[in-house]
Protein backbone atom coordinates (compact mmCIF):
# COMPACT_ATOMS: atom_id res chain seq x y z
CA UNK A 1 0.00 0.00 0.00
CA UNK A 2 1.30 3.47 -0.91
CA UNK A 3 1.52 5.70 2.19
CA UNK A 4 -0.02 9.17 2.16
CA UNK A 5 2.25 12.15 1.56
CA UNK A 6 2.55 12.99 5.26
CA UNK A 7 3.83 9.51 6.08
CA UNK A 8 6.47 10.06 3.39
CA UNK A 9 7.85 13.26 4.89
CA UNK A 10 10.34 11.57 7.23
CA UNK A 11 11.57 9.10 4.56
CA UNK A 12 12.13 12.04 2.20
CA UNK A 13 14.21 13.76 4.88
CA UNK A 14 16.15 10.60 5.71
CA UNK A 15 17.10 10.05 2.08
CA UNK A 16 18.95 13.39 2.08
CA UNK A 17 20.45 13.07 5.55
CA UNK A 18 24.06 12.88 4.31
CA UNK A 19 24.02 14.63 0.94
CA UNK A 20 21.81 16.47 -1.55
CA UNK A 21 19.49 14.16 -3.44
CA UNK A 22 17.73 14.07 -6.79
CA UNK A 23 14.00 13.76 -6.16
CA UNK A 24 13.46 11.16 -8.89
CA UNK A 25 16.11 8.94 -7.28
CA UNK A 26 14.42 9.38 -3.93
CA UNK A 27 11.13 8.18 -5.41
CA UNK A 28 12.85 4.95 -6.46
CA UNK A 29 14.70 4.55 -3.15
CA UNK A 30 11.55 5.01 -1.10
CA UNK A 31 9.67 2.61 -3.38
CA UNK A 32 12.37 0.02 -2.74
CA UNK A 33 12.38 0.68 0.99
CA UNK A 34 8.60 0.24 1.15
CA UNK A 35 8.84 -2.87 -1.04
CA UNK A 36 6.16 -1.55 -3.34
CA UNK A 37 4.98 -3.98 -5.99
CA UNK A 38 5.46 -3.16 -9.66
CA UNK A 39 1.75 -2.45 -9.89
CA UNK A 40 1.96 0.03 -7.02
CA UNK A 41 5.03 1.70 -8.55
CA UNK A 42 3.17 2.15 -11.83
CA UNK A 43 -0.13 3.27 -10.27
CA UNK A 44 -1.05 6.57 -11.91
CA UNK A 45 -3.09 9.54 -10.82
CA UNK A 46 -6.41 9.77 -12.67
CA UNK A 47 -4.82 12.40 -14.93
CA UNK A 48 -2.36 9.75 -16.15
CA UNK A 49 0.48 12.27 -15.99
CA UNK A 50 2.33 11.14 -12.86
CA UNK A 51 2.58 8.07 -10.67
CA UNK A 52 0.91 8.22 -7.26
CA UNK A 53 4.11 7.51 -5.36
CA UNK A 54 6.02 10.25 -7.24
CA UNK A 55 3.20 12.73 -6.66
CA UNK A 56 3.16 12.06 -2.92
CA UNK A 57 6.94 12.21 -2.57
CA UNK A 58 7.02 15.53 -4.44
CA UNK A 59 4.30 17.00 -2.24
CA UNK A 60 6.06 15.79 0.91
CA UNK A 61 9.19 17.63 -0.21
CA UNK A 62 7.19 20.69 -1.26
CA UNK A 63 5.45 21.08 2.11
CA UNK A 64 8.69 20.59 4.02
CA UNK A 65 10.32 23.20 1.81
CA UNK A 66 7.57 25.66 2.75
CA UNK A 67 8.32 24.94 6.42
CA UNK A 68 12.06 25.46 5.95
CA UNK A 69 13.14 21.85 6.47
CA UNK A 70 14.60 21.45 2.98
CA UNK A 71 15.64 23.74 0.17
CA UNK A 72 15.95 23.23 -3.57
CA UNK A 73 19.49 23.68 -4.85
CA UNK A 74 19.02 23.04 -8.56
CA UNK A 75 16.53 21.48 -10.90
CA UNK A 76 15.09 18.34 -9.28
CA UNK A 77 17.57 18.39 -6.36
CA UNK A 78 17.09 19.25 -2.69
CA UNK A 79 19.07 19.22 0.54
CA UNK A 80 18.32 19.50 4.25
CA UNK A 81 18.50 22.78 6.12
CA UNK A 82 19.72 22.96 9.72
CA UNK A 83 16.08 22.77 10.79
CA UNK A 84 15.58 19.68 8.66
CA UNK A 85 18.65 18.00 10.12
CA UNK A 86 17.38 18.64 13.64
CA UNK A 87 14.08 17.01 12.75
CA UNK A 88 15.58 13.98 11.03
CA UNK A 89 17.88 13.39 14.01
CA UNK A 90 14.94 13.36 16.44
CA UNK A 91 12.85 10.20 15.81
CA UNK A 92 10.39 11.21 18.53
CA UNK A 93 8.96 13.97 16.27
CA UNK A 94 5.73 13.02 14.53
CA UNK A 95 6.42 14.72 11.23
CA UNK A 96 3.23 15.76 9.46
CA UNK A 97 1.38 18.87 8.36
CA UNK A 98 0.29 19.63 11.91
CA UNK A 99 3.93 19.64 13.05
CA UNK A 100 4.88 21.97 10.20
CA UNK A 101 2.27 24.50 11.34
CA UNK A 102 4.54 25.67 14.17
CA UNK A 103 6.84 27.37 11.66
CA UNK A 104 6.07 30.92 10.53
CA UNK A 105 7.09 30.16 6.95
CA UNK A 106 4.51 27.38 6.74
CA UNK A 107 1.80 29.57 8.27
CA UNK A 108 2.57 32.24 5.69
CA UNK A 109 2.36 29.60 2.94
CA UNK A 110 -1.02 28.42 4.24
CA UNK A 111 -2.37 31.96 4.49
CA UNK A 112 -1.70 32.50 0.79
CA UNK A 113 -4.05 29.63 -0.05
CA UNK A 114 -6.79 30.22 2.51
CA UNK A 115 -10.42 30.23 1.42
CA UNK A 116 -12.22 33.55 1.70
CA UNK A 117 -15.02 31.76 3.53
CA UNK A 118 -13.98 31.86 7.19
CA UNK A 119 -16.04 28.81 8.20
CA UNK A 120 -14.56 26.71 5.40
CA UNK A 121 -11.09 27.82 6.40
CA UNK A 122 -11.57 26.87 10.06
CA UNK A 123 -12.88 23.45 9.04
CA UNK A 124 -9.99 22.86 6.65
CA UNK A 125 -7.44 23.81 9.30
CA UNK A 126 -9.02 21.40 11.79
CA UNK A 127 -8.35 18.47 9.51
CA UNK A 128 -5.14 16.89 8.27
CA UNK A 129 -5.73 15.82 4.67
CA UNK A 130 -4.58 12.34 3.76
CA UNK A 131 -4.30 13.06 0.05
CA UNK A 132 -2.18 15.51 -1.88
CA UNK A 133 -3.82 18.61 -3.41
CA UNK A 134 -3.57 16.94 -6.83
CA UNK A 135 -5.44 13.89 -5.56
CA UNK A 136 -8.10 16.00 -3.81
CA UNK A 137 -8.65 18.05 -6.95
CA UNK A 138 -9.02 14.99 -9.13
CA UNK A 139 -11.29 13.28 -6.59
CA UNK A 140 -13.56 16.34 -6.70
CA UNK A 141 -13.47 16.19 -10.50
CA UNK A 142 -14.53 12.52 -10.43
CA UNK A 143 -17.48 13.38 -8.15
CA UNK A 144 -18.60 16.15 -10.50
CA UNK A 145 -18.38 13.81 -13.50
CA UNK A 146 -20.30 11.07 -11.68
CA UNK A 147 -23.12 13.52 -10.90
CA UNK A 148 -23.08 14.79 -14.49
CA UNK A 149 -23.21 11.22 -15.86
CA UNK A 150 -26.26 10.41 -13.70
CA UNK A 151 -28.02 13.59 -14.84
CA UNK A 152 -27.22 12.89 -18.50
CA UNK A 153 -28.78 9.42 -18.28
CA UNK A 154 -31.90 10.86 -16.64
CA UNK A 155 -32.28 13.33 -19.51
CA UNK A 156 -31.72 10.65 -22.16
CA UNK A 157 -34.22 8.24 -20.58
CA UNK A 158 -36.89 10.93 -20.51
CA UNK A 159 -36.33 11.94 -24.14
CA UNK A 160 -38.15 10.54 -27.18
CA UNK A 161 -36.89 7.49 -29.11
CA UNK A 162 -36.09 9.72 -32.11
CA UNK A 163 -34.03 12.01 -29.89
CA UNK A 164 -32.14 8.98 -28.58
CA UNK A 165 -31.33 7.88 -32.14
CA UNK A 166 -30.14 11.37 -33.05
CA UNK A 167 -28.02 11.45 -29.90
CA UNK A 168 -26.28 8.24 -30.99
CA UNK A 169 -25.64 9.82 -34.40
CA UNK A 170 -24.12 12.90 -32.79
CA UNK A 171 -21.98 10.73 -30.52
CA UNK A 172 -20.65 8.49 -33.30
CA UNK A 173 -19.84 11.50 -35.49
CA UNK A 174 -18.03 13.13 -32.55
CA UNK A 175 -16.05 9.89 -32.21
CA UNK A 176 -15.00 10.05 -35.85
CA UNK A 177 -17.53 7.77 -37.55
CA UNK A 178 -19.67 8.63 -40.56
CA UNK A 179 -19.57 11.65 -42.80
CA UNK A 180 -21.68 14.70 -42.13
CA UNK A 181 -24.52 14.85 -39.63
CA UNK A 182 -27.02 14.98 -42.50
CA UNK A 183 -25.61 11.81 -44.08
CA UNK A 184 -25.58 9.96 -40.78
CA UNK A 185 -29.11 11.14 -39.98
CA UNK A 186 -30.46 9.53 -43.12
CA UNK A 187 -28.91 6.26 -42.04
CA UNK A 188 -31.07 6.06 -38.92
CA UNK A 189 -34.78 6.05 -38.29
CA UNK A 190 -35.18 2.49 -39.53
CA UNK A 191 -36.73 1.08 -36.38
CA UNK A 192 -38.17 -2.39 -36.91
CA UNK A 193 -36.08 -3.07 -40.02
CA UNK A 194 -35.31 -6.74 -39.28
CA UNK A 195 -34.27 -5.89 -35.73
CA UNK A 196 -31.89 -3.09 -36.70
CA UNK A 197 -32.48 0.48 -35.53
CA UNK A 198 -29.99 2.10 -37.87
CA UNK A 199 -26.76 2.02 -39.75
CA UNK A 200 -23.91 4.50 -39.88
CA UNK A 201 -20.90 4.66 -42.14
CA UNK A 202 -17.63 3.82 -40.43
CA UNK A 203 -15.85 6.03 -42.96
CA UNK A 204 -16.88 9.08 -44.99
CA UNK A 205 -17.25 7.03 -48.21
CA UNK A 206 -19.49 4.39 -46.68
CA UNK A 207 -17.16 1.54 -47.59
CA UNK A 208 -17.62 -0.02 -44.14
CA UNK A 209 -20.83 0.19 -42.14
CA UNK A 210 -21.86 -0.39 -38.54
CA UNK A 211 -25.37 -1.46 -37.65
CA UNK A 212 -27.01 -0.13 -34.51
CA UNK A 213 -29.51 -1.33 -31.95
CA UNK A 214 -30.76 1.15 -29.34
CA UNK A 215 -32.77 0.37 -26.22
CA UNK A 216 -33.89 3.35 -24.16
CA UNK A 217 -34.63 1.50 -20.91
CA UNK A 218 -34.97 2.55 -17.31
CA UNK A 219 -32.18 1.62 -14.92
CA UNK A 220 -34.11 -1.39 -13.57
CA UNK A 221 -34.83 -2.90 -17.01
CA UNK A 222 -31.72 -4.75 -18.20
CA UNK A 223 -31.04 -6.08 -21.69
CA UNK A 224 -31.05 -9.87 -21.73
CA UNK A 225 -29.41 -12.52 -23.94
CA UNK A 226 -32.50 -12.83 -26.16
CA UNK A 227 -32.08 -9.25 -27.37
CA UNK A 228 -28.43 -9.94 -28.19
CA UNK A 229 -29.29 -13.07 -30.18
CA UNK A 230 -32.01 -11.20 -32.08
CA UNK A 231 -29.56 -8.45 -33.00
CA UNK A 232 -26.98 -11.01 -34.05
CA UNK A 233 -29.56 -12.63 -36.28
CA UNK A 234 -30.40 -9.27 -37.85
CA UNK A 235 -26.72 -8.67 -38.58
CA UNK A 236 -26.49 -12.08 -40.25
CA UNK A 237 -29.50 -11.33 -42.48
CA UNK A 238 -27.82 -8.12 -43.64
CA UNK A 239 -24.46 -9.89 -44.00
CA UNK A 240 -23.06 -7.26 -41.63
CA UNK A 241 -19.79 -7.80 -39.80
CA UNK A 242 -20.11 -5.16 -37.06
CA UNK A 243 -22.81 -4.05 -34.68
CA UNK A 244 -23.19 -1.71 -31.71
CA UNK A 245 -25.88 -2.33 -29.11
CA UNK A 246 -26.56 0.76 -26.99
CA UNK A 247 -28.79 0.90 -23.95
CA UNK A 248 -29.42 3.47 -21.25
CA UNK A 249 -29.67 0.69 -18.67
CA UNK A 250 -27.40 -2.35 -18.36
CA UNK A 251 -26.71 -5.78 -19.83
CA UNK A 252 -27.26 -8.90 -17.78
CA UNK A 253 -24.32 -11.20 -17.22
CA UNK A 254 -25.93 -13.70 -19.60
CA UNK A 255 -26.25 -11.00 -22.27
CA UNK A 256 -22.58 -10.10 -21.95
CA UNK A 257 -21.58 -13.75 -22.16
CA UNK A 258 -23.79 -14.23 -25.24
CA UNK A 259 -22.13 -11.31 -27.00
CA UNK A 260 -18.73 -12.73 -26.08
CA UNK A 261 -19.65 -16.20 -27.32
CA UNK A 262 -20.84 -14.77 -30.62
CA UNK A 263 -17.43 -13.22 -31.23
CA UNK A 264 -16.25 -9.62 -31.44
CA UNK A 265 -18.92 -8.54 -33.94
CA UNK A 266 -21.15 -6.90 -31.33
CA UNK A 267 -19.97 -4.09 -29.06
CA UNK A 268 -22.11 -3.44 -25.99
CA UNK A 269 -22.48 0.08 -24.61
CA UNK A 270 -24.44 0.33 -21.37
CA UNK A 271 -25.77 3.43 -19.63
CA UNK A 272 -22.67 4.34 -17.58
CA UNK A 273 -20.39 3.86 -20.60
CA UNK A 274 -22.75 5.89 -22.79
CA UNK A 275 -22.64 8.74 -20.27
CA UNK A 276 -18.82 8.59 -20.13
CA UNK A 277 -18.60 8.79 -23.91
CA UNK A 278 -21.02 11.71 -23.99
CA UNK A 279 -18.88 13.55 -21.45
CA UNK A 280 -15.62 12.71 -23.22
CA UNK A 281 -16.88 13.93 -26.61
CA UNK A 282 -19.01 16.83 -25.29
CA UNK A 283 -22.36 15.47 -26.51
CA UNK A 284 -25.22 16.83 -24.42
CA UNK A 285 -22.79 18.69 -22.17
CA UNK A 286 -20.22 21.45 -22.42
CA UNK A 287 -17.24 22.81 -20.57
CA UNK A 288 -18.28 24.98 -17.65
CA UNK A 289 -14.88 25.99 -16.33
CA UNK A 290 -11.33 25.28 -17.43
CA UNK A 291 -8.71 25.17 -14.68
CA UNK A 292 -5.08 25.42 -15.74
CA UNK A 293 -2.92 23.62 -13.19
CA UNK A 294 0.55 25.14 -13.24
CA UNK A 295 3.81 23.84 -11.83
CA UNK A 296 7.29 25.28 -11.43
CA UNK A 297 9.49 25.14 -14.51
CA UNK A 298 12.67 24.28 -12.65
CA UNK A 299 14.72 24.45 -15.86
CA UNK A 300 13.95 28.16 -16.07
CA UNK A 301 15.70 28.71 -12.72
CA UNK A 302 18.77 26.56 -13.37
CA UNK A 303 20.99 29.56 -14.05
CA UNK A 304 19.68 31.40 -11.00
CA UNK A 305 20.68 28.48 -8.78
CA UNK A 306 24.29 28.43 -10.00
Amino acid sequence: MIPDYQSLMRPVLECARNQPRKISDVVEEISDRLELSEEERQQMLPSGKQTTIANRVHWARSYMKQAGLVRNIKRGWYELTDRGRAVVDDPSISLNSRYLEQFDEFQEFKSRGKDSDEEATVQAEAEIPANTPDENLQAAHRKLEAALAANLLDYVRSASPMFFENLIVDLLIAMGYGGTSEDAGRALGQSGDNGVDGVIDQDPLGVDQIYLQAKRYGSANSVGPGDIRDFYGALSIKKATKGIFVTTSSFTGAAQQTAKDLGSRIVLIDGPQLAKLMIKYNVGCRDKDVLHIKQIDEGYFDEAAD
